[in-house]
């Protein structure tokens, strides 16, 4: 019987990480397991950097906290088999777009009963919650198995724009990123220490919800955002498509302590990644690229 609900840095590691981080309820860690936008990229040209889809992993004193579920989930849930159940996790999305949601028909947790996950996320654009589009995806012809299949127990949570949600001394707040894309932005903060996951700055300044990502980001002890790019018809590899000046631009003006950019291009391979990079840091020093496997100590 499914127990399905339908209810409303300071140091870092670019070595590929094959294990799951230990949990003390007194550490504040980061793991990117997915780092690509729109489409997974396996290949050579992009064996560095990596070329699942967007999944960041937080371990918050003793919490687990997934942000959103690319197809680095996929990768994530395998190392999450090498844990003692049961499992408990909370998974937020920004948005119900494909890139962001296509690992968690394969997050293999999901599938053992003794494990319970809390999934949160916005209305999309047609204004289906994120429990409908998680079930739409699973059905025929799309895949083989419905949603009902995974044993563990679900529980979905509907957020708006200056949603908040407290697990005991970590809190978690959101803003409306993207009006286009009907995308939140997440800052989660525990004691003094706070990251902040935008990852859907839009290409257009009129687009830019700027106030409210200022109010968001303030002051943040790592900022994950995105470079963001034209239309995949439009690419052409030059750096200034990335418009990473607009959240090094963001990072400045809210006194952001570390930058990093993740959510790169299906066409940008290393080597190009490696010039954006270095392009970053130029112009905010404490910046950097994520890459699949990094772990970010944000509190020891």
């Amino acid at each position: 019987m499914s127990n399905f609900e339908l209810s409303g840095s300071q140091s870092y590691l670019t070595e590929k990480q094959t294990t799951p981080l230990s949990s003390p309820a007194t550490e504040f860690s980061v793991q990117f397991w997915g780092v690509r936008g729109l489409i997974p990229t396996p290949g050579s040209s992009t064996n560095r950097y990596g070329g699942n889809t967007a999944c960041v992993e937080m371990r918050v004193a003793g919490k687990e906290l997934i942000f959103d579920g690319g197809t680095g989930l996929r990768v994530l849930g395998k190392t999450w088999q090498q844990l003692q159940q049961p499992i408990e996790g909370h998974l937020f999305f920004t948005n119900s777009q494909s890139n962001r949601i296509l690992g968690f028909p394969f997050f293999a947790p999901a599938f053992i009963d003794q494990n319970c996950f809390h999934i949160y996320g916005t209305a999309a654009s047609n204004s289906a919650s994120i429990k409908q589009c998680l079930y739409d995806q699973m059905l025929q012809p799309h895949f083989p198995y419905p949603l009902q299949v995974m044993q563990s127990e679900l529980h979905f949570h509907n957020l708006n724009s200056g949603s908040e949600v407290k697990l005991e001394d970590v809190t978690i707040k959101t803003a409306l990123i993207n009006k286009h894309q009907r995308s939140l932005g997440y800052r989660v903060t525990w004691q003094d220490f706070s990251v902040a996951y935008i990852t859907d700055l839009p290409k257009s300044p009129e687009q830019l919800e700027q106030e409210r990502i200022l109010q968001l980001i303030k002051g943040v002890d790592l900022l994950i955002a995105n470079g963001t790019y034209n239309p995949p018809t439009a690419h052409n590899h030059d750096l200034a498509d990335l418009q990473w000046q607009t959240a090094a631009d963001l990072a400045n003006d809210a006194a952001v302590k570390r930058l990093v950019i993740s959510h790169y291009h299906p066409d940008d391979d290393d080597d190009f990644l490696d010039r954006v990079q270095s392009e970053v840091k130029s112009v905010f020093p404490k910046a950097l690229l994520a890459c699949e496997g990094m772990i970010l100590s944000v509190a020891k």
